[in-house]
């Protein structure tokens, strides 16, 4: 999986910027109602820049309830290296995506827990665990009742946190309203295997500000330094 994501990546610039900052994952925006949205010829230019500078590097493809047919379609365009589903995706079409040969170990599944729903959720990874699709890796970011992230809004660490520390579930990366000035505190309070950010390292919607993507990274990786160290 990743450590430091940069989401909403729209062009090969921002691709390099982060990259040369020092995060390992770039997030590639599929849906097209989104101000981060890429097609798929852009995409495709993204992820072979990004391919060039650091082979290494996650390409993650950010899906809102497309079907197992066009999520597919889309990796094998763009040689993806995990899928994000932000959505309403059911634990089905995990498990669809599974016999489609994009392994559950490579997905990322969003979670945005509202009020009374960590039940919900909790049940939503039981199934997915029954159908023998659990996800590689979950994505903890802020609820709201009508849009499907980067809304800027900060996600309930302390839930987080306590998810984190009962263990049993996939590990945990931290995502909504994470800019320089906060992810060091996030990281000391949830403990994550990951953060993740977009709104968060922008001049406006779609572009990255290089000073701000620098200033995150950097806080991360201090942060998740003195985590490993046992601060």
């Amino acid at each position: 999986m990743f450590r430091i994501k940069i989401c909403g990546i729209t062009t090969p610039a921002d691709a390099l910027l982060a990259l040369s900052t020092g995060a390992d994952a770039l997030g590639l925006n599929f849906y097209a109602k989104s101000p981060r949205y890429v097609d798929p010829l852009k995409a495709c230019e993204i992820a072979t820049a990004a391919r060039e500078q650091s082979p290494a590097a996650k390409l993650v493809g950010v899906f809102v309830n497309a079907t197992a047919a066009e999520i597919v379609a889309q990796c094998r365009a763009a040689s993806l290296d995990q899928v994000q589903l932000s959505g309403n995706e059911s634990p089905e079409l995990l498990a669809e995506l599974a016999h489609s040969g994009i392994a559950p170990a490579t997905i990322v599944r969003a979670l945005r827990i509202g009020p009374g729903g960590e039940s919900a959720a909790l049940e939503y990874l039981e199934t997915c665990r029954r159908l023998e699709c659990l996800p590689g890796m979950l994505l903890w970011d802020a609820y709201d009742a009508t849009q499907f992230g980067g809304t800027g809004r900060i996600a309930d660490w302390d839930l987080a946190a306590r998810w984190v520390e009962a263990g049993d579930i996939p590990p945990l990366a931290l995502a909504g309203g994470l800019n320089a000035e906060n992810v060091a505190k996030a990281i000391r309070t949830v403990r994550p295997a990951a953060v993740d950010t977009a709104s968060g390292v922008e001049s406006s919607p779609g572009v990255k500000d290089p000073d701000a993507v620098r200033s995150f990274v950097t806080a991360a990786l201090s942060a998740f330094d003195n985590f490993s160290q046992g601060d």
